[in-house]
């Protein structure tokens, strides 16, 4: 694999090939979701702006307020973040969420396949692997006409069914079947590190991402689930720009799954990482949301975190 290819670079440009190519790609946006893709406005002024280093986002499913999406685009923004992340299947009607993003400029930054621990690629027959996969296709051509660029994904998990190394296969060999169309959506498929008991150590992610070997796929690195299982700066260093996005969080010994910096995550020491491989990008929370105050919170505890 040729390291000297910065998948991080190379998501850079993404979005702007997306949207010069959204002409040609109009049928099959069309095809999938009656829309083709959505305009993502002003770029957003975002946290740490003064280097344009991280753009901060929320989950949609952490809003717990009542109306249409454009009341939840309008609040998050109100309260200093960037952007959302949707889910798919399950997400608001889209040309909702279109209009919400032209009237806010607040961009859809991208989706999680909401599906992906029922439906996996990793099962043993090739049946539940094909509809896992489709379901995936969806989500990326849902991505594309929300004008995201990534889909959030979890490969496989490890239990009676499906070994580690069967997951690994099995998952790779279906990932690699949905490359085309992602290359022309522009849009990238994301692998996250979660308790599923796969990939539990850097090393394992970082050459599970580079035996795809395909710019199209990287991590959506996950800060607190991986503090379980040793330290989270290490995982950053060792994936290194592998790291597209990241999931933002902490766990603890003591506190499990907590708020925003009440855990064992050496914060200091993630941002002294994130800069050594020049991190920049779209940093999301995913913490247990609510209304107007809990946002408020959390935005101010990712600042905290984030910029130290």
């Amino acid at each position: 694999m040729n390291i000297n290819l910065s998948r991080r670079r190379f998501g850079a440009v993404i979005a702007a090939t997306a949207a010069v190519a959204a002409a040609p790609k109009r049928a099959i946006a069309e095809t999938s979701s009656g829309l083709s893709p959505a305009p993502t406005g002003p770029a957003p002024t975002g946290l740490g702006d003064d280097v344009k280093t991280f753009r901060k986002a929320v989950k949609w499913g952490m809003i717990d307020i009542d109306g249409p999406p454009l009341d939840k685009f309008q609040l998050c923004q109100e309260l200093g973040y960037d952007g959302m992340e949707l889910i798919s299947p399950g997400q608001p009607p889209i040309d909702e969420l279109r209009a919400a993003v032209a009237q806010t400029g607040m961009p859809i930054h991208g989706l999680v396949n909401e599906r992906h621990w029922q439906v996996r690629l990793s099962a043993p027959d090739q049946a539940t692997r094909d509809a896992a996969r489709a379901i995936l296709e969806q989500a990326i051509r849902d991505a594309h006409a929300m004008g995201g660029f990534t889909v959030l994904l979890v490969p496989g998990v490890v239990n009676e069914e499906a070994n580690h190394d069967q997951v690994w296969k099995r998952s790779v060999a279906e990932i690699k079947k949905v490359l085309p169309l992602a290359s022309l959506l522009g849009v990238r498929v994301l692998i996250e590190n979660v308790w599923n008991g796969f990939c539990e150590t850097p090393e394992q992610l970082r050459d599970y991402l580079d035996e795809i070997d395909s710019p199209w796929v990287g991590s959506y690195y996950d800060i607190g689930n991986s503090q379980k299982f040793s330290a989270s700066e290490n995982w950053i260093r060792v994936l290194g720009s592998r790291i597209v996005k990241l999931d933002v969080k902490d766990w603890g010994v003591t506190a499990g799954f907590c708020k925003i910096g009440d855990g064992d995550v050496n914060w200091a020491a993630v941002r002294e990482a994130l800069a050594e491989i020049n991190f920049s990008g779209w940093c999301t929370a995913e913490v247990t949301g609510g209304g107007r105050d809990e946002l408020a919170d959390i935005s101010r505890r990712m600042d905290q975190v984030l910029l130290g």
